[in-house]
């Protein structure tokens, strides 16, 4: 699969998502960042790190809607992880994993 077409279904797998949170996205971005996996504003702007794509699809869905999320909850608080957890299950695992990663990759923090 070419770069091209690992954006296209990252971003497509963000509609999907934004679609099921019921969450309006105005701008989907997918870029280098050197310090975190993705951000938002409350505007309804997306970025998410390119390296994302080449992980597999259950951390994007981490990444994903732990953005989407921001947009109704901003901050990590109980309400945040119950709609986490409603959403993703044990989402917690995918948190480690993406640390994991952060640490042998060029990102200093994984959020």
């Amino acid at each position: 699969m070419t770069a091209t077409d690992q954006k296209h279904q990252f971003k497509q797998r963000v509609r999907h998502w934004a679609e099921k949170l019921n969450a309006q996205v105005v701008w989907l971005g997918v870029r280098p960042m050197r310090n975190k996996w993705a951000s938002c504003t409350t505007s309804g702007h997306l970025n998410f790190n390119d390296e994302l794509l080449g992980l597999k699809p259950e951390l994007w869905d981490y990444v994903i809607v732990h953005e989407l999320l921001h947009f109704f909850v901003p901050n990590h608080g109980r309400l945040w992880k119950s709609l986490m957890r409603a959403h993703l299950g044990e989402y917690e695992s995918s948190e480690s994993e993406l640390k994991r990663v952060a640490h042998n990759t060029s990102l200093q923090r994984a959020r």
